[in-house]
């Protein structure tokens, strides 16, 4: 009998992630590299874990999480103005460029520049698929 994914189960897994409108937003199968899930860890949300007890090797699930149990809520607090003098002809103020921003400690922080005014650069650090629905489509390759 094949071992299920209970509460404190190590999982291999391929993970496709779809968007609202069906388009993939990204996909471990891409370059054959599936994911390591220990439940119970919270490095996922418990919605997301909730979805895949009982599975076992060789079974796949399709589930859509709300924003919130996904990759979380916008938040405007992450939305921070940079004086475009601060960008260079390596990194330019862009709409749309993703620039990594190096924090105290040496913490690095992606973020995408969402509008450019002037000499004020919109710089949002919410994880790109925050605020959005997202489907899941789980691939369980072994039950450690």
């Amino acid at each position: 009998m094949s071992k299920i994914i209970e509460k404190n189960s190590e999982v291999i897994v391929h993970i496709t992630m779809k968007l609202a409108d069906g388009s993939a937003a990204d996909s471990t199968k891409v370059n054959n590299k599936p994911a390591k899930i220990i439940m119970g860890d919270a490095s996922i949300s418990p919605a997301f874990e909730a979805q895949l007890l009982g599975l076992s090797a060789n079974e796949s699930k399709e589930f859509t999480l709300a924003a919130k149990d996904a990759f979380g809520e916008s938040n405007p607090d992450n939305i921070h103005y940079v004086d475009a003098s601060k960008f260079s002809a390596e990194t330019p103020a862009k709409v749309g460029n993703i620039i990594t921003f190096t924090q105290p400690g040496g913490i690095e922080l992606p973020g995408m520049i969402s509008e450019v005014s002037g000499s004020s650069v919109t710089v949002d650090f919410n994880h790109p698929l925050a605020g959005q629905a997202v489907t899941f489509v789980i691939d369980v390759v072994e039950v450690l």
